[in-house]
């Protein structure tokens, strides 16, 4: 079984690109806090390369930011192409399935108090303490 789930930030703003064949794409680092804090106390994370195609491109662009969090599900892909000095570069990535949002998008923004509850226009009964259906 090949499956990734990552939480984490985007380090930089996704920028969605065209194939020859004109087909979406989006590459981008999702940056993903490891669990443990190393000895000076500071947590460290791992950089994971992501890439998303088509409808799932344009929305990763559309709603999301550098420095947001982002959840998303995938697989790991492998590959490999030859640079312009002919030497053979690996790379692995996540192929991105499904994202999410993790945060609010207006979590800068103050809080407002919640809008009072309006009464109800008929009189409220109270329950009879009866069942309406048997048990």
């Amino acid at each position: 079984m090949n499956k990734v789930e990552l939480v984490g930030r985007l380090t930089k703003e996704p920028e969605v690109k065209m194939t020859s064949n004109q087909t979406a794409y989006c590459n981008f680092t999702v940056a993903v806090d490891r669990k443990f804090k190393d000895k000076d106390g500071n947590r460290q994370a791992d950089f994971i390369i992501c890439v998303a195609w088509k409808q799932t491109a344009t929305f990763i662009q559309k709603y999301f930011h550098k420095g947001n969090r982002i959840g998303l599900t995938g697989s790991i892909q492998t590959r490999t192409y030859e640079d312009n000095e002919g030497r053979t570069v690996f790379v692995t990535e996540v192929l991105v399935d499904d994202v999410e949002f993790v945060e609010s998008a207006n979590k800068t923004e103050p809080t407002t108090a919640p809008a009072p509850i309006p009464e109800p226009k008929e009189p409220v009964q109270e329950p009879s303490g009866e069942l309406p259906f048997e048990i």
